[in-house]
């Protein structure tokens, strides 16, 4: 199965939530190669770090930029799992990515300079499926604040109804300092001390495989 993680905003948390996902997915003792398709590389270095500690799972990884596709229907005949980190931004990675991905990941934080970029996203995924018609695209909240009284959780739940395109998974991503703990260690947070964090990439893991 290819998923692939992409927006038109960097900062969403996109990277951090990918290879997370991968993390678990390792765990779960399943093969999982993620593919660094972002010029910034988090992905990848991560991969470089976690590869220092022979106790975690392995991860396999590899970099691919420019027109994805054929890479990624290769990779999914050979790996239960193709996780793809496309660059934050309108990209050829990203539309290429999209005509090959079962299931796209868009993650946005609950802000208006998130939510705008939604609209040109939408009319992206239509055109992907002009190519790939069985493509599904969910928005993803990320860094959410925990603070209970804040709404903004619920504004953007209420503005992502105008985007039937995409639709919006009901498990979120908050705003938890372990996130950026874990990221220079090569780990996931189901790998560090954190039980919040890790029920929320397990409830991720159970709602999309």
């Amino acid at each position: 199965m290819i998923v692939l993680f992409g927006s038109r905003k960097g900062g969403c948390g996109k990277s951090t939530t990918a290879v997370n996902v991968c993390a678990a997915l390792a765990n779960r003792g399943n093969d999982v190669v993620l593919v660094d398709a972002d010029p910034l590389s988090t992905a990848a270095k991560w991969v470089l770090d976690r590869d220092e500690n022979t106790d975690l799972a392995k991860v396999h990884c590899i970099q691919k930029y420019d027109n994805i596709r054929d890479t990624l229907i290769d990779l999914n005949n050979r790996y239960e799992y193709v996780i793809v980190d496309a660059p934050g931004k309108d990209s050829r990675e990203l539309r290429t990515g999209m005509t090959a991905a079962h299931k796209l990941i868009v993650p946005f934080k609950p802000s208006n300079a998130d939510l705008d970029t939604l609209d040109d996203l939408q009319r992206i995924i239509v055109e992907a499926r002009d190519f790939n018609p069985g493509l599904e695209a969910y928005g993803l909240m990320t860094m959410v604040p925990t603070n209970p009284v804040i709404r903004e959780r619920k504004e953007a739940s209420e503005y992502l109804k105008d985007y039937p395109e995409i639709g919006l998974l009901a498990e979120v991503i908050c705003e938890r300092k372990v996130y950026r703990d874990a990221l220079p260690e090569g780990r996931g947070v189901v790998e560090m001390d954190n039980p919040k964090a890790a029920s929320e990439i397990n409830a991720l893991i159970q709602r999309l495989f």
